[in-house]
């Protein structure tokens, strides 16, 4: 792709978008997500991979609640990446996130990711840029190996304004339910705004690719940001729908068939079954 530049994609939904239907729409995406994610769990031929990164407020946690609320936390993993331990800096900088990677059937969501280690490490120059700057390749190479290995990623920038921040982390100050996020450090992270674009403009433009594309979410209204990333999921599932639910009906005929071989077996008959249950 040619290079993002942020300054040029709006943070707020254009003016032609009713709030109204796009919560509508989002509802009837919620469900269809529920039923794709059904498919996904019984076939068991593919995994999904969601990466969500996003600036301090830009709404990670309130997409992962609304949005990934819609599926059965049975086949959900959500992990959390932040300043990594003695023990992951021993590894190289995938192992942490590999080992989260989903299994077949699965969905798993990763807030913030491996390209931590193309963002705040370039940003703060906690390691060489020679270093750095080689990841992005390695980086499309791991998440080219998830996806010939049947893991479906969608990538999600949450794309939001400076002011859109600013007012976030005030409603923080005074929302007792919210207090216990505060951080003096987003406070600081703001003074590096101009770098963290460059390194999200540099890190979506080189590792945007086919088999793991990035989508750009305006994200400063919370009902808009929403509709998105279900827009985004849902569009890049239902491709697979349909291969879904033929296998999953000839598994369904293979074992009809079982089941009916078993009863002939032990002299069961069906119309016995049903009048034990008064039908």
């Amino acid at each position: 792709m040619a290079k993002l530049k942020l300054s040029k994609v709006s943070t707020t939904p254009p003016k032609s978008v009713c709030r109204e239907e796009a919560e509508a729409e989002f509802q009837q995406l919620g469900e269809e997500l529920f039923e794709l994610q059904e498919l996904l769990w019984g076939a068991r031929s593919h995994s999904v991979l969601l990466v969500l990164q996003g600036r301090d407020t830009a709404g990670k946690d309130g997409t992962i609640k609304r949005v990934l609320g819609y599926l059965n936390p049975r086949g959900v993993d959500i992990s959390s990446f932040g300043v990594p331990t003695e023990d992951e800096l021993r590894h190289d900088y995938l192992w942490r996130v590999h080992q989260h990677s989903p299994a077949k059937g699965t969905v798993a969501v990763f807030n913030r990711s491996h390209y931590e280690d193309v963002l705040v490490v370039r940003v703060h120059e906690l390691t060489a840029k020679a270093i750095w700057k080689k990841r992005y390749e390695q980086i499309n190479e791991f998440e080219s190996m998830l996806a010939e290995n049947s893991t479906i990623i969608i990538k999600v920038f949450l794309h939001i304004s400076l002011e859109e921040q600013t007012e976030r982390l005030l409603e923080r100050e005074q929302d007792p339910t919210k207090a216990w996020k505060l951080n003096v450090g987003d406070w600081k992270e703001r003074g590096h705004w101009d770098a963290y674009t460059r390194a999200y403009e540099d890190a979506i433009t080189r590792c945007d690719k086919d088999d793991a594309p990035w989508v750009v979410v305006p994200a400063d209204k919370k009902w808009y940001r929403n509709l998105l990333v279900a827009r985004a999921l849902v569009k890049a599932l239902r491709p697979y729908k349909r291969n879904w639910q033929r296998f999953l009906a000839e598994q369904g005929a293979k074992k009809k068939a079982e089941l009916a071989a078993y009863r002939r077996k032990e002299g069961i008959k069906k119309t016995d079954l049903m009048k034990l249950i008064g039908k």
